[in-house]
């Protein structure tokens, strides 16, 4: 008797693959675009606070240094237990986790509508940190579950929603907030409440689909590269975030205060062009996973960060109407690169989705936040538009992306 297996056996015998996709043929898409929302509802709240800088700085009688104090407690809180909490997760997952870390968020926002005074403020901006720690690890883990093999898109998905709260959080502050006092921020607490009700059905659908996730990294190859040469190109994805992130500090922190003092345009202009470079970033964003998944990862890294380059280094000379299209350019070029670097790392390290994510994300706004406090202090010492003719270089740091290992087929 012959042993070949029947057409019905090799299709039961492949039975588990469909199935550990995810709950549709393909992609996930509800899933996906449920933490694509609450990414952009998350964003959207943590962008209210560069936004209403200048509110705080004018109430509270700040110096840009302390500016950079409030951004550097945030993105420390915000980075620091990210790592921890992917790696703690990868073991044993929680998905819980994400509405109750929503719920810390709520929390801050609430203390940051009514804190009166400096150390009330940056208390408030550490437990919004808090809650954006617990948040990303998971749902970047939530939208590869749901991504259906196409991982590059899931991660440009998830990320394009933040990016798209970032570029509505500057317009919505100042259409709520700006001139009518710190206490219309408790209007954000609404955002945060939607948040917790989507993430509650979310954590529901990942509970019932841990087993598949468990199956799929156990059955998940790496690139078969020896240690050493993970370690060095993970050191080198975590260069291209540092160049990448501290030179976005100086325009998601500081871009408002650049225009007023060198343009002499009113704080509402300077929101609106803060509003076109984000928006260029989401557009960026999304375009960056699925261009990967085609052509690449490597590819959009070494363009994304080097080809922003010229750009960067002509904004500090340019005009008020040179300075807004270049920004655009440059948030286009940019922002193309993280979802890239966040999936080609995953694949460095395949089991590890939840640490690779935290400490990616945790990277991000750990980078960001030093680079701000530092650039505010360099703001006081030398002038603002010095901080931009500084930052212009970094971009060149994308020249070590040819040291990444080609693992594409």
């Amino acid at each position: 008797m012959s042993t070949t297996p029947t057409p019905s056996a090799s299709a039961r015998a492949g039975a588990p693959a469909p199935a550990a996709t995810s709950a549709t043929s393909g992609t996930a898409l509800q899933i996906l675009f449920s933490v694509a929302f609450v990414h952009l509802l998350n964003d959207c709240v943590q962008a209210v606070l560069p936004s209403i800088y200048p509110l705080l700085k004018q109430e509270f009688a700040l110096t840009f240094t302390q500016v950079g104090l409030i951004t550097l407690t945030f993105q420390c809180t915000a980075s620091l237990l990210q790592p921890w909490i992917g790696l703690y997760t990868d073991k044993h997952p929680i998905p819980f986790l994400l509405p109750v870390g929503m719920c810390v968020t709520l929390l801050g926002v609430g203390l940051l509508s009514v804190a009166g005074s400096f150390p009330m403020l940056l208390v408030a901006a550490g437990m919004i940190g808090v809650g954006s720690s617990t948040f990303h690890p998971e749902a970047s883990r939530v939208a590869r579950l749901a991504s259906g093999g196409r991982f590059g898109f899931a991660q440009s998905l998830f990320q394009v929603g933040g990016n798209l709260g970032s570029a509505f959080g500057p317009l919505l502050a100042a259409a709520i907030i700006v001139g009518r006092g710190q206490g219309r921020i408790a209007w954000f607490t609404l955002f945060v409440l939607v948040a917790v009700i989507v993430l509650v059905g979310v954590s529901r659908w990942y509970g019932s689909h841990l087993k598949s996730a468990v199956r799929k990294s156990a059955v998940h190859a790496g690139p078969g590269l020896p240690r050493g040469r993970v370690i060095q190109a993970l050191t080198v994805l975590a260069l291209l975030v540092f160049s990448k992130y501290v030179y976005m500090a100086s325009l998601q922190s500081y871009y408002t205060f650049y225009l007023i003092e060198k343009f002499h345009v009113p704080v509402g202009t300077a929101q609106m062009y803060l509003f076109l470079f984000l928006a260029s970033v989401a557009a960026g964003t999304f375009a960056g996973g699925p261009i990967g998944d085609r052509i690449g990862r490597k590819r959009v890294i070494w363009v994304s960060i080097l080809g922003a380059a010229p750009f960067t280094l002509a904004l500090p000379y340019a005009s008020l109407f040179w300075t807004g299209v270049l920004t655009v350019v440059i948030g286009l070029v940019m922002s193309s690169a993280f979802s890239a670097i966040v999936v080609f790392a995953q694949e460095l390290v395949p089991g590890k989705v939840g640490m690779i994510a935290g400490v990616f994300f945790g990277l991000m706004f750990g980078v960001s936040g030093i680079g701000a406090a530092a650039m505010g202090h360099m703001a006081d010492v030398a002038g603002i538009e010095s901080v931009y003719r500084m930052a212009s270089y970094l971009p060149l740091l994308g020249m070590l992306a040819a040291l990444l290992p080609k693992m594409e087929k």
